[in-house]
């Protein structure tokens, strides 16, 4: 699910926003070929017996395409006559869509997580829901259908999700006469729990960090303490970004790489976390469900749990989605509505694997809120209600950038404070665009 939000937030997404606003006005001499254009006219008289492509395009590759494709033939069956024509765009897939905006022949349907960029060009799906009560639209998770809202209309359906919870190696606990970690832990139980568990001439460590960690991420343990990068209403970042409260989160990870209780992954020349979450040597490390299965394979004996809260604060949780959206451009709303429907589905959502069900009765049909492993990201989810910062305002790619700068440069050591007022000095501008 291409990580979903959390992994989606790149710098060149600024250019995007520029070309995707500007497909009504003008049209590029040149675009790439998403597929076939089949299905992007009206069938003439001669042709009514054609059959009708719906074009449908995913970021996924390897197994989660074969379902995607397999979730397609099943639609297919129950609408004779009707043909899906899935187009894996795969790590192409923005630049592939911009293009296919960009010359008024984009897919019907596509999955869909950056509303603020793209929202101009998708198909509005309010009066589509109130029309139709077999959506079920009560049956989603309300945090779920927040994130797919932008300026107060609904552009997608949720197709999957993941929030972040820790999973821990009971292995290493056990060993240490450490006790495993339950709900309402604290960060300051978390960060006693990395140093024991910490074991430098075995090259074990209680946590890993990343060097380069996603903003989108670390906004749960932003809020988990009181603050946020951004206001509420989106207008301001100083006092929010730079306050007190945000530099003493980030200083949580900060701290435990001075202290040597963590190990820095993920950047260059330096190991992964899941590799050494794999290997037996990580004791605790933060993570969406996409990982589940590989430790499953791995032969790790681990558990999961909510994220640590600060003493006396509410713990909260970030959302990363995965949505499918209508073009407003598909010669075939009524069908992408349709083929929406199916694919958000009981029975279509039984059949994805690497993300959670986003309806409330598939997961107590199947008993996840109540499994020791999945039931964690179920509590994640419910203390998912803040608004990430992206869906807040136009410009955060661009303020992103400067917060991302003063981020890494936390996690390696360098005054919270002082990077983050910087940070916050340097994207003022973008504030009065």
């Amino acid at each position: 699910m291409k990580k979903m939000a959390s992994k989606w937030m790149t710098a060149g997404m600024a250019l995007l926003l520029a070309v995707v606003t500007g497909c009504s006005q003008s049209q590029p001499a040149e675009t790439q070929n998403t597929g076939s254009n089949t299905g992007s006219t009206t069938p003439t008289s001669s042709e009514k017996k054609e059959t009708v492509t719906l074009r449908f395009a995913t970021w996924d590759t390897d197994e989660m395409l074969k379902i995607q494709q397999d979730i397609a033939k099943k639609f297919e069956q129950k609408n004779p006559g009707v043909k899906v024509q899935v187009e894996a765009y795969a790590d192409g897939f923005d630049q592939k869509l911009v293009a296919a905006f960009g010359a008024k022949n984009p897919p019907d349907v596509m999955y869909m997580w950056d509303f603020p960029t793209y929202h101009a060009s998708l198909e509005s799906l309010d009066e589509f829901a109130k029309k139709d009560s077999t959506v079920a639209i009560d049956d989603f998770y309300q945090g779920l259908l927040n994130y797919n809202r932008y300026n107060g209309n609904l552009y997608g359906l949720p197709a999957g999700f993941s929030t972040r919870v820790m999973f821990y190696n009971k292995k290493l606990f056990n060993e240490a006469n450490v006790p495993l970690p339950t709900d309402g832990w604290t960060y300051d139980d978390f960060k006693a729990a990395a140093k024991q568990l910490t074991v430098r001439e075995k090259k074990q460590y209680g946590f890993a960090v990343r060097s380069e960690p996603d903003t989108y991420d670390l906004q749960e343990v932003v809020w988990s303490n009181g603050s946020s990068f951004i206001s509420p209403d989106g207008k301001s970042i100083d006092g929010f970004m730079n306050s007190k409260e945000t530099a003493q989160a980030l200083q949580v990870f900060s701290d435990l790489t001075k202290e040597k209780s963590a190990v820095l992954v993920g950047g260059k020349n330096q190991q992964s976390g899941n590799d050494l979450f794999k290997a037996g040597k990580l004791a605790m490390y933060d993570n969406g469900v996409w990982s589940l299965e590989s430790y499953k394979k791995a032969n790790v004996d681990f558990g999961t749990v909510v994220m640590p809260q600060f003493p006396g604060k509410q713990g909260k949780g970030v959302i990363a989605t995965s949505s499918v959206s209508i073009a407003k451009d598909s010669k075939h709303k009524e069908l992408a509505w349709e083929f929406v429907k199916y694919f958000v589905s009981s029975e279509a959502i039984k059949m994805r694997t690497s993300d959670l069900p986003v309806r409330i009765s598939v997961v107590q049909e199947k008993k996840l809120d109540q499994d020791a492993l999945y039931a964690p990201f179920y509590k994640m989810l419910e203390k998912s209600n803040d608004t990430p910062a992206f869906l807040l305002h136009p410009h955060w790619n661009e303020i992103n950038r400067n917060l991302s700068a003063a981020v890494n440069a936390i996690m390696l050591g360098q005054n919270a404070e002082e990077l983050l007022n910087k940070a916050v000095k340097d994207s003022q501008k973008y504030m009065q665009k």
